[in-house]
């Protein structure tokens, strides 16, 4: 019996690990971006007043990357909780979506589920919805570390631009371009994987059309709508495409 139990526990400890090695060079386009990122965001919070622990603990317990930024001006403003708690509902309105459409891959996760959702940013539900591991690698465990990878890649990023911001101080206007361009390569990458480009045509359509109407500081949320609902019309259509319809 203990011979059974030892080699199920092996077994097991195999499978995470092989998952974890697997998850890991899907997440390194995420460390440059956080890298670079969250080391602004550490000098920022230093240079605002705030002791770096503080900067490891943000990161730590909110890791919510645009709100974690707004929070510098929220912290250093009076006190309005009203105010704080709209403008984070607006920031993180998005992750309703990105929560809808991971409601499949994430059934029957178990525990690993809890800090999946908590650690679904807009870069690990990038990778997570998208990527697609070899066939001996099990995908909740793959996902679950790509969610923990990302999430200590933006722990360590801000960590050491805080305590390096106690030591210098530089000009890092534009350096949150950084994000913008592992967007754009997460993007190319997924287009040259799909053969049909249907729902990259899609999005980029009418995010255009949505920035058109709503202008570029509302266009998030109409376009995030408009693209769930014309990929919930087309799913049959996809399926029929991909060969995958039932």
């Amino acid at each position: 019996m203990k011979k059974e139990n030892s080699t199920v526990l092996n077994g097991k400890s195999n499978k995470i690990t092989r998952a974890a090695y697997v998850a890991l060079p899907h997440s390194l386009p995420i460390f440059a971006g956080y890298g670079f990122l969250g080391l602004a965001y550490g000098i920022s919070m230093t240079v605002h007043g705030f002791n770096p622990l503080y900067t490891l603990l943000m990161s730590t317990f909110i890791f919510g990357g645009s709100a974690q930024i707004v929070a510098i001006s929220l912290l250093t403003s009076g006190f309005d909780p009203l105010n704080t708690f709209v403008v984070n509902i607006v920031l993180s309105a998005r992750h309703l979506f990105y929560g809808i459409s991971m409601l499949e891959k994430y059934k029957g996760l178990g525990f690993k589920k809890l800090y999946m959702i908590f650690g679904m940013v807009d870069e690990t539900f990038s990778i997570n919805y998208s990527a697609n591991p070899p066939e001996d690698v099990d995908r909740g465990w793959f996902m679950f570390f790509v969610t923990l990878y990302d999430h200590l890649y933006w722990i360590v990023g801000s960590t050491v631009g805080a305590v390096f911001g106690t030591l210098i101080n530089f000009n890092t206007e534009g350096i949150e371009f950084v994000m913008t361009s592992m967007f754009v390569v997460i993007f190319l990458g997924q287009w040259e994987k799909d053969k049909n480009h249907f729902s990259s045509l899609s999005g980029l359509l009418l995010s255009a059309i949505c920035l058109m109407i709503f202008g570029k500081d509302n266009f998030i949320i109409p376009s995030m709508i408009a693209i769930l609902i014309a990929l919930a019309l087309s799913k049959g259509y996809l399926e029929r495409k991909d060969g995958t319809a039932k």
